[in-house]
């Protein structure tokens, strides 16, 4: 049974990578200009427009584009830039690692953060301290990333001066000094992950109590912390580990604000340059590599929801 839901959700995954190809490749086709534009600027004469983009490939019909695309994407072939000429991969290959670095940095933060965080709000419900992470979490939730970026900002650079206002990336840094160039965007994006994470872990914690056999535990007189450590936190496992996988996806896609205020040279800053010179080939690779980051997390946290409820792996 766990094998023929794994492979059901392997195909699924597989189906909304190739629709999602399908949406990109119609969505950035759409864009206003092209990128023979661009490089030949407002002077270029309909001939030269005309060649370069027949050199490009950009006059073929757009289905039998969306077919060698896909052809060379199943063979792991980025593409090459239409803007410099350089291959995808090179340019993918060192911001990819950077989005990366960045990403488990904020997730081996902010992922213990906030289970301990919800698993202690749970634990004291009602209490000053259940109500302080509520209404911190809301609050959190409520604004938009630039504004807290833009706070981090205010507040540790230039009122403290206790970080630098951009983030610092060398080569043969330690990891001491990566932390400490990276303080501000890690900062930023805990603060931004963690408040799902912590309402989640909590609200899925608070619904397992209600449970019959949580409440009998409760009348043997078992203690609350050994009850939720022991009992309620494994049953409510599978949506705490959706909502993790959801916040990891969006490290390494939805950051492009926190990128583009810190200076930050990832992955998805890379796909907005792409954006502004309308190298199609990049963006449809950067898109890509995104969906694919979703797909294979939220699959790794439906396998983790089946293998930790039994229920899921014996439906009725």
């Amino acid at each position: 049974m766990m094998l023929q839901m794994t492979l059901r959700r392997i195909w699924v995954g597989v189906a909304t990578m190739f629709v999602v190809s399908v949406i990109v490749f119609i969505m950035t086709s759409i864009l206003p200009g092209d990128v023979a534009q661009i490089v030949l600027g407002q002077s270029a004469t309909p001939e030269t427009l005309a060649a370069l983009r027949a050199e490009l490939g950009l006059d073929m019909p757009a289905y039998l584009r969306y077919l060698e695309w896909l052809g060379d994407m199943l063979t792991g072939d980025l593409g090459t830039s239409k803007a410099g000429g350089a291959a995808i991969s090179d340019l993918i290959g060192g911001r990819f690692g950077n989005t990366m670095v960045l990403a488990g940095l904020v997730a081996g933060i902010s992922i213990p953060i906030s289970i301990l965080l919800g698993l202690w709000a749970a634990m004291h419900p009602g209490s000053w301290l259940d109500r302080t992470v509520t209404f911190g979490t809301l609050a959190t939730i409520s604004v938009p990333e630039f504004f807290v970026a833009t706070l981090m900002v205010l507040i540790l650079a230039v009122n403290l001066q206790w970080l630098p206002s951009t983030a610092l990336l060398r080569d043969e840094m330690t990891f001491f000094e990566l932390l400490g160039g990276l303080a501000m965007p890690i900062i930023t994006l805990v603060i931004v992950v963690s408040a799902q994470m912590i309402r989640m872990t909590r609200a899925g914690i608070l619904n397992v109590m209600n449970s019959p056999y949580i409440e009998m535990a409760i009348l043997k007189g078992i203690p609350r912390g050994r009850i939720i450590l022991r009992h309620a936190l494994f049953n409510a496992i599978g949506p705490i580990v959706n909502v993790i996988a959801l916040n990891l996806a969006y490290l390494v896609s939805g950051v492009v604000i926190v990128e583009t205020i810190f200076s930050y040279p990832g992955l998805a800053k890379l796909m907005i340059d792409g954006v502004q010179t309308r190298d199609l080939p990049l963006v449809q690779a950067c898109a890509m590599i995104f969906c694919g980051a979703y797909v294979i997390l939220i699959l790794i946290a439906d396998i983790g929801s089946i293998v930790s409820n039994p229920r899921l792996r014996h439906p009725k």
